[in-house]
């Protein structure tokens, strides 16, 4: 049987700094269609970049604007149920983007729920595994840096 390639999408991992504690948090909002957790994605666009792309489906589907990684992050695969009914796959090239502003009115407001949780609130929420190894994994470094950074000021 004739498997096909996947099908090319480009996300934004959004996160902030936390305020009051160390560390960060990551946005999650719902899907449309299903009401899983998901971050911002969406398919290539004619003439712009990939993380130009996850940059405009963070605004679109979040209302969040930022500073956005032009390399890849990591990726991800999950299946997507077309309008046809037919199951792709697609792959996801995801880009971290640091949230630096919030907009109350964004073309997808009416349609999806967002939350800012911990990365370990994220990978459990998540179904596919390899986002909840992304999430997992900025976590990660996320400790590792603000270990670094409180070693090399004692010092």
């Amino acid at each position: 049987m004739l498997k096909r390639p996947p099908r090319q999408q480009y996300a934004a991992l959004c996160y902030r700094r936390r305020k009051k504690q160390a560390g960060i948090e990551v946005l999650l909002l719902t899907s449309r269609d299903t009401g899983r957790w998901v971050i911002p994605k969406g398919w290539p666009m004619r003439g712009k970049k990939s993380h130009a792309v996850a940059e405009r489906e963070a605004w679109e589907e979040a209302g969040v604007k930022g500073n956005v990684e032009r390399e890849p992050y990591g990726f991800y695969s999950y299946q997507k149920k077309l309008r046809t009914g037919l199951h792709v796959t697609c792959r996801v090239q995801t880009h971290l983007l640091e949230v630096r502003e919030m907009e109350k009115n964004f073309p997808e407001r009416a349609s999806r729920r967002l939350e800012w949780v911990s990365c370990q609130e994220a990978a459990a929420r998540v179904q596919e595994p390899e986002l909840k190894i992304l999430f997992l994994r900025l976590r990660q470094e996320t400790e590792i840096a603000r270990q670094e950074s409180v070693k090399s000021a004692v010092s």
